[in-house]
């Protein structure tokens, strides 16, 4: 089956072709700067060849135009015809408590998506235009969304509840939701697979680092915690968002500096985190730049975010009564030793033992990057939340033509 796997923000539209009878993508590309000047479309694809095209891109309509024009060209496509499309697998963040698993695309389904705009104001109305923008372009191709929220929907009450009035998880369905599930899910597989292990009798950490991270527990296949919460701002800190800290910050700083609540969403979602500490960027790459060039406060924001993540591999180390391994992937997780060992560095007297040589030499490649000695096994593995969502895809198809 040939999937169209689709992920929309609100100016760009990542895409892929996967073969899911062998897991293998056929191309995959981004079409950025929707709706701005310069709008610009990159492919690559599995035979390396490269496209790039600048072009006025006003609308996720006409990037779906684009994108499909571009998989059936005759010197950069890898379909003969858009009738090759079996079915598109849109990767929708949030789900809430009503999708525990992928479902087929109808009017119910996009109007609970839409319900949940409310609690996921910088992802899901995006998400919805390249739901709405690949229904009008593939009117007659089954549409499947799949929910980073869905995976830890398996959380115990004690794990998802919030220690604030009760009441407000009845009314309004106030609770840890968290996000990025289908890479935890993907990683934490992938992990019992590489060490010979039975998922079902298996706990392992797995550490989503990249511009938005997330550090989850997962226990027989099954998230029981995860840093991200109600909002993809929680946890640990990232690129441009807060991550954890004291909720009377806030309130103080919004009674001193009379912001309002849009101009308080903006200063903990787009100017806090690694950005915020360190007055240079957001990238992590950048950071320890100018951190090697004498900048304290880039050094700060560098050893403020090993150090979180290390808190929480600790607290789940602690909650799954012992891991067995310990997972890296995502941009940062995958491409940076330093924090790794740094992420990694005092956790010997839990049997974490890294291997620095193997460490070092691994940059976005799958690796057991522990010694061989170590109780805990740490591994790189690169995400692939892009296949997760071709194979859901081909599960739900199924299920429908056994009912």
């Amino acid at each position: 089956m040939k999937v169209l796997v689709l992920n929309s923000g609100s100016s760009s539209l990542k895409y892929q072709i996967i073969d899911t009878s062998t897991g293998d993508s056929l191309l995959r590309g981004l079409v950025d700067r929707i709706g701005m000047t310069k709008s610009v479309i990159k492919q690559k694809r599995f035979d390396g060849d490269v496209y790039e095209l600048e072009d006025e891109i006003i609308s996720h309509s006409v990037a779906i135009e684009n994108v499909l024009k571009l998989i059936v060209d005759k010197q950069h496509g890898v379909l003969m015809s858009i009738n090759e499309i079996d079915a598109v697998g849109h990767r929708v963040v949030h789900g809430g408590e009503k999708f525990s698993r992928s479902v087929l695309i109808n009017d119910k389904v996009i109007k609970a998506i839409e319900e949940f705009s409310d609690i996921a104001p910088l992802h899901n109305p995006f998400n919805l235009r390249g739901i709405n923008a690949a229904k009008k372009a593939l009117p007659d191709v089954p549409q499947v969304a799949v929910f980073d929220t869905a995976f830890h929907q398996s959380l115990p009450e004690m794990a998802y509840i919030y220690p604030i009035p009760y009441v407000f998880y009845e009314k309004y369905k106030i609770r840890r939701y968290g996000f990025h599930g289908t890479s935890h899910y993907y990683v934490s597989k992938k992990c019992s697979e590489i060490l010979e292990k039975n998922v079902n009798n298996f706990s392992v950490i797995t550490c989503h680092l990249g511009n938005g991270c997330s550090v989850s527990a997962v226990k027989n296949g099954s998230s029981v915690d995860t840093s991200l919460g109600f909002s993809t701002i929680a946890g640990v800190m990232m690129g441009t968002r807060c991550g954890d800290f004291d909720p009377a910050v806030i309130l103080n700083i919004m009674e001193r500096e009379e912001l309002t609540i849009e101009q308080a969403t903006s200063l903990l979602t787009k100017h806090s985190g690694l950005l915020g500490v360190s007055g240079v960027s957001s990238d992590m790459r950048e950071i320890k730049n100018a951190a090697k060039n004498g900048n304290k406060r880039a050094e700060l924001a560098f050893q403020m975010f090993c150090y979180i993540v290390k808190k929480f591999i600790g607290a789940y180390s602690v909650v799954l009564e012992g891991p067995d391994a310990i997972v890296f992937t995502a941009g940062i997780g995958e491409n940076d030793p330093d924090v790794r060992e740094l992420s990694l560095k005092g956790l010997e007297f839990m049997g974490v033992k890294i291997d620095v040589e193997k460490n070092r030499s691994c940059i976005g490649k799958e690796m057991i990057i522990s010694t061989d000695d170590s109780k805990i096994k740490v591994l790189v593995i690169p995400t692939n939340e892009e296949l997760v969502i071709a194979e859901d895809v081909v599960k739900v198809l199924e299920e429908m033509e056994d009912e």
